[in-house]
């Protein structure tokens, strides 16, 4: 039979070490570390009370911020991963990050760029030639859904691409009763 180790006791200054060492690997969100923190100190009694006593003082110390964070994350995958805003703001969503502050990272970075030309990029970055058929045409479409642009977007470039006008408004119909879907069910 195995055997497992007994678990850790976690006082606040080990806590706070390890809390540190997750933020030196990586910036995270509030709700991310907690995440991390929880499982450790579950087994103990003021676990809870522990894990927000460390989230205070990391945030007293300006090392946890969730407006920079959003900020610094957006900024990123705006210049490195040329992503559009909608898969930006689903990514904070699914960290933990709250709604405002969302919204305002996602203005600040997403303010003055020009979502065609951004799409164009994200293409170039991931190679992708221009659609020789309806298939490569529908593939590109959901691809720069996927990667965050509105189907007005997508739409443009690959007419740019000079991609068959029927195909590209066949697909925006498509997209736009998928949108419509979701809404309803939220």
């Amino acid at each position: 039979a195995v055997q497992r180790a007994a678990r850790k006791d976690y006082t606040q200054e080990t806590l706070y070490e390890y809390a540190v060492g997750a933020l030196g690997r990586r910036m995270r969100s509030v709700a991310e570390l907690k995440r991390l923190m929880r499982p450790r100190v579950s087994h103990q009694e003021e676990g809870d009370k522990l894990v927000e006593a460390v989230i205070e003082r990391l945030k007293q110390q300006k090392y946890l911020n969730d407006a920079r964070y959003a900020e610094a994350y957006s900024n990123n995958r705006r210049d490195n991963e040329k992503f559009g805003q909608r898969r930006v703001i689903t990514d904070l969503k699914a960290r933990g990050v709250h709604g405002d502050v969302i919204n305002q990272a996602i203005k600040t970075a997403y303010g003055d760029t020009d979502e065609v030309a951004l799409a164009k990029r994200f293409l170039q970055r991931k190679r992708v030639r221009p659609p020789e058929d309806e298939k490569a045409t529908a593939r590109i479409f959901r691809m720069l859904l996927r990667a965050g642009f509105s189907s007005r977007s997508a739409y443009r470039v690959l007419n740019g691409m000079k991609a068959d006008p029927e195909v590209l408004s066949a697909l925006e119909s498509e997209a736009a009763e998928m949108s419509e879907k979701t809404e309803s069910s939220e």
